[in-house]
């Protein structure tokens, strides 16, 4: 580039540099060889964990050493550990996973090991659920800390799901689903964007409706998309929202429903008419009016030539997913 100074790396520093990986590689290898051969000999001490806890820093991606950490603890370290004791090995590795998901936030092996953990927390003193309630609320502070810092990381959110859905019966103050919708409503509200609050919605809004009338869902959803709609006016170039949206529709609508979305996603698009989310969505919602019972033949070929209309225009403004709308096309 014009106006920096190159710097020239001598051979000896170059070969320097190559003999040092070379020497990390091996150092590398000979420990994971070590660490498998503990493994297959069952060795289940403090000096294996130990080991681990070296492999996994250099690779936190190796599921079988995981695997092998748990056997250590559950079939060598806890039965010879006193209760206390058991807490003190489970703070231990979820000090340690915090750690490495700070570098690493969405290592799938690294968020089911914090789960282990968490079930296997001995209830507490006698009868009580003490040491079990203190693991699980300083999880719910971590994990908002996690989504304050990256509000779409999906592994957070998945985490926190399995939090909400997990926590013991005596915990207290009692988190409901309601909780959770006004969680990702916070999150979607600040960043309409945002995939994963999207997302969230879809997993706990049924859990909420299951014990309404259908009446009541009806107007419950009439609110959901009145807030996903704000989204799509916001920013119609988000894929978030018309998903959320097409989720919200369903693949079996009431015919008055699916025309009231129709007609206002044709509001949206004479204003953003180079939207192709907005294009993309008139497209399925006239292929599914025209699949509809209730629409007659005359309606259904006029739904289908729109949405051949949209999909041609589409083959233009978004040449990189042009098969795909002429193949579309051509069944219409």
């Amino acid at each position: 580039m014009h106006g920096i100074k190159r710097t020239r790396i001598s051979k000896e520093a170059e070969e320097a540099r190559r003999l040092k990986e070379v020497s990390k590689i091996q150092a590398y290898t000979a420990l994971q060889e070590d660490v498998l051969a503990m493994k297959r000999r069952k060795e289940y001490t403090l000096e294996a964990l130990e080991k681990t806890n070296k492999l996994l820093d250099l690779n936190p991606e190796f599921y079988t050493v995981w695997n092998y950490r748990r056997h250590i603890l559950i079939r060598g370290l806890f039965p010879s550990s006193s209760d206390e004791e058991v807490v003190g090995l489970l703070e231990a590795d979820l000090r340690l996973t915090m750690a490495y998901l700070r570098v690493h936030p969405k290592v799938y092996w690294i968020w089911t090991h914090r789960k282990w953990c968490l079930e296997n927390v001995p209830r507490g003193p006698g009868d009580s659920e003490g040491w079990r309630n203190e693991f699980w609320k300083k999880e719910i502070g971590l994990v908002e800390k996690l989504l304050d810092a990256d509000a779409r990381n999906f592994h957070a959110w998945t985490y926190r799901r399995y939090i909400s859905e997990s926590l013991p019966v005596s915990f207290s103050p009692k988190r409901t689903p309601a909780d959770e919708i006004k969680y990702t409503t916070k999150k979607i509200e600040s960043n309409f964007s945002n995939f994963s609050a999207w997302h969230s919605r879809t997993k706990i809004l049924p859990k909420i409706w299951e014990g309404l009338s259908e009446q009541e869902v009806a107007t419950e959803k009439d609110k959901e998309f009145e807030l996903v709609t704000q989204a799509l006016w916001t920013d119609p170039g988000d894929q978030s929202g018309w998903l959320y949206h097409r989720w919200l529709v369903g693949t079996n609508p009431s015919a008055e429903l699916l025309m009231r979305e129709l007609d206002s996603i044709k509001e949206l698009h004479e204003a953003e008419p180079d939207s192709k989310w907005c294009m993309n969505a008139l497209a399925h919602y006239h292929l599914l009016s025209a699949r509809l019972p209730s629409t007659q033949a005359d309606e259904a070929a006029q739904h289908r030539s729109a949405a051949k209309t949209i999909l041609e225009r589409l083959e233009v403004i978004d040449e990189d997913r042009r098969e795909r709308y002429r193949e579309l096309a051509s069944q219409y």
